[in-house]
């Protein structure tokens, strides 16, 4: 199965990577503009189209007043239909700052339904692990930073970096883990127990290779659950 690949209505740039025959589109709302500019036509279009400014057609529509924001629509969208690796564009890089902090906490609901997700800026990438290890070559240049998402992280190790930590605690109220640095070796970080918003440099894409669990619980397939409107 191939990815899905979700355009919101914030600024885009260019594709981080090719959009393959297998990989699942949607637009949300006025991330079908993006799609537009990229000739392409989504497998799906939802949202409640403020941004837009008109109803598409073909779109499934939802009401304004809802608790799911669009982006948040669209991942519960491709969660149905079995995708689990969301790349995310037009979500990071906006003038509402609420929606940036809500696409991160979108990457941690991705997680906590065993999916992995990544925002797309124009000048970062962003992801949440979980109980995960995330990869990088030796090729790796710039900045990385790790922050602690929700409870305390515990078993917290980064290695190849500027900065090494072994078996740490990162904590929500001290933001230790902020502008480490590539030097050249291949880098991880791990977190055994808890969630990281890990953010890097978008020239250097994506982590190579697969994302392996670390230890804890996996999360749990996701169930479908409704959307709250």
């Amino acid at each position: 199965m191939g990815k899905c690949i979700l355009f919101c209505a914030a600024e885009f740039d260019r594709l981080a990577q090719n959009i393959e025959d297998d990989d699942y589109v949607i637009a949300a709302d006025g991330g079908l503009r993006h799609l537009k500019a990229l000739s392409r036509k989504p497998d799906a279009i939802l949202g409640d189209f403020d941004s837009l400014g008109f109803v598409p057609q073909g779109a499934e529509v939802f009401p304004v007043q809802k608790d799911d924001t669009d982006a948040m629509l669209a991942v519960r969208h491709g969660l149905t239909r079995g995708y689990r690796e969301f790349v995310i564009y037009g979500g990071l890089d906006g003038q509402r700052l609420d929606h940036t902090v809500a696409n991160y906490q979108t990457l941690q609901f991705l997680s906590d339904n065993g999916a992995a997700g990544y925002l797309i800026g124009k000048d970062y990438i962003v992801t949440v692990i979980k109980n995960e290890t995330l990869r990088f070559p030796n090729t790796a240049e710039g900045v990385l930073s790790v922050f602690c998402l929700g409870e305390d992280a515990r078993g917290v190790s980064i290695r190849g970096l500027q900065y090494p930590l072994q078996n740490g605690t990162l904590t929500g109220g001290f933001p230790l883990g902020v502008s480490n640095h590539f030097v050249g070796e291949a880098a991880q970080v791990t977190v055994e127990n808890g969630s990281l918003l890990v953010m890097w440099d978008r020239k250097n894409g994506f982590p190579e290779g697969e994302r392996s669990a670390s230890g804890g619980t996996k999360a749990p397939p996701y169930n479908n659950l409704q959307q709250r409107v």
